[in-house]
C-alpha cells in the first residue's frame, strides 16, 4: 500500500478557527430546534462563545449536509434489508417569495423522514421522479399509502407497484403529523427565498429530525434518557 493511499483525508474543519465541538453544537441547535441565526447567536453568548448570526449560517449551509449525509447513509445501510415496513407519502404547500411550490415527503410506519423532494408542480411526472428517487435509495416496501392525489395512482400503474398502493382516509395521517415540526423550522426561519435553499434544508432538518427522534410519549423517562444520550453520544461520533 502506497503513502498516498494510506493518508487520511483532511478535516473539514481545518480552514475554520473554532473548534469542531463548537461547529457541531451551532449545527444542532439552529438544525433540530426552531430557533432564528441570531436565537442562536444570543444563546451561544450566554455560555460564552461569541459568534456572528452570519457565522451560524455559512456552518449550517457548509456542515449540515454533511452531518445529514452521515445519518442518512448509516440509517439506509441499516434498513435496506427491511421490507416489511410501510410508507406514508404525501406533499405539502410551501411559499416560496409568494409562490406555492410542493415539498413531498416519504415517512415510514415509525414517523421518520426517507425522503423530501421539492417541485413546482403537483402532477404525475412529479410524483414519478419523487417515488423513483426513494425506491432506489431505500429499496421496496411491503405497503405504500397514499391520500386521493390521482398523481399517485398513475405513477404507481407505471412503476408497477399499483397493487402496493393503499389510500384511505385516516390511513395517512402518520405523515401528515409529521409535517409539524418542519412547519415550526419554516415559521422560526421567516420561510425560503429559493427553491435550492428550500430544497438543502428540507433534506438536511428531516436527517437530522430522524437522528433525535426518541419516541419521548412511548417510553418511561430513564428509556428515554439512555436513548438521548446515544443518540448525542453517535452524532458527535458521525460529525467527528
Amino acid at each position: 500500500m502506497s503513502r498516498k493511499s494510506r493518508a487520511k483525508p483532511p478535516s473539514p474543519f481545518r480552514c475554520f478557527n473554532s473548534s469542531p465541538e463548537v461547529i457541531r453544537l451551532v449545527v444542532m441547535m439552529y438544525v433540530r430546534f426552531p430557533l432564528s441565526l441570531r436565537n442562536v447567536e444570543d444563546l451561544l453568548f450566554e455560555r460564552g462563545i461569541d459568534i456572528c448570526h452570519e457565522t451560524v449560517r455559512l456552518w449550517w449551509n457548509r456542515f449540515g449536509p454533511m452531518f445529514a449525509g452521515d445519518i442518512r447513509r448509516l440509517r439506509v445501510s441499516r434498513m435496506r434489508g427491511f421490507r416489511h415496513w410501510r410508507w406514508h407519502l404525501d406533499e405539502m404547500y410551501v411559499k416560496l417569495n409568494g409562490e406555492m411550490v410542493y415539498l413531498w415527503r416519504a415517512v415510514d410506519q415509525e414517523g421518520e423522514v426517507l425522503e423530501s423532494f421539492v417541485t413546482r408542480t403537483r402532477d404525475k411526472a412529479a410524483a414519478l421522479t419523487f417515488i423513483k428517487k426513494t425506491l432506489k435509495r431505500h429499496g421496496s416496501p411491503e405497503a405504500i399509502t397514499t391520500d386521493g392525489l390521482r398523481s399517485y395512482r398513475a405513477a404507481m400503474d407505471e412503476l408497477g407497484n399499483a397493487d402496493k398502493q393503499e389510500i384511505g382516509r385516516w390511513a395517512n395521517n402518520r405523515v401528515e403529523n409529521s409535517h409539524l415540526p418542519f412547519r415550526r423550522r419554516e415559521r422560526a426561519m421567516l420561510r425560503f427565498r429559493r427553491m435550492r435553499s428550500l430544497q438543502k434544508f428540507a433534506s438536511v432538518h428531516a436527517n437530522v429530525h430522524n437522528h433525535f427522534n426518541l419516541e419521548r410519549h412511548l417510553v418511561d423517562r430513564q428509556t428515554y434518557k439512555e436513548r438521548r444520550a446515544a443518540a448525542l453520544a453517535k452524532w458527535r461520533e458521525l460529525a467527528a
